[in-house]
């Protein structure tokens, strides 16, 4: 069993910021890469920011140099800085990690439940 536990969403006012961590924990073999997706109301969900177990980063045009992505590789524990927030960032957002489980050794995807993130006046 894999297990992602998101923290840190909430309200905020436009131009503020927020960050959002993302912890797995279980049965972790390796883990390929972690990121944060999110989906507003109507939308399809979308990739935000990804980095890889190596340290590579990548971002949607919409967040580059606004939001950052760090991990702690220790604590298999991926964060989502979030910088200059506008109402259009509003939406949910999902932490994903690609690993191997214990016992499975297939490449997967896996889901936490969600965080909400609100930026509002």
């Amino acid at each position: 069993q894999v297990h992602l536990v998101e923290s840190g969403g909430g309200l905020v006012q436009p131009g503020g910021s927020l960050r959002v961590s993302c912890a797995a924990s279980g049965s972790i073999f390796s883990i390929n890469s972690m990121g944060w997706y999110r989906q507003a109301p109507g939308k399809q969900r979308e990739l935000v920011a990804r980095i890889t177990s190596s340290g590579s980063t990548n971002y949607s045009d919409s967040v580059k140099g606004r939001f950052t992505i760090s991990r702690d590789s220790a604590k298999n524990t991926v964060y989502l800085q979030m910088d200059s927030l506008k109402p259009e960032d509003t939406a949910v957002y999902y932490c994903n990690a690609r690993l191997t489980a214990y016992g499975d050794y297939l490449l997967r995807d896996y889901w936490g439940q969600g965080t909400q993130v609100t930026v509002s006046s």
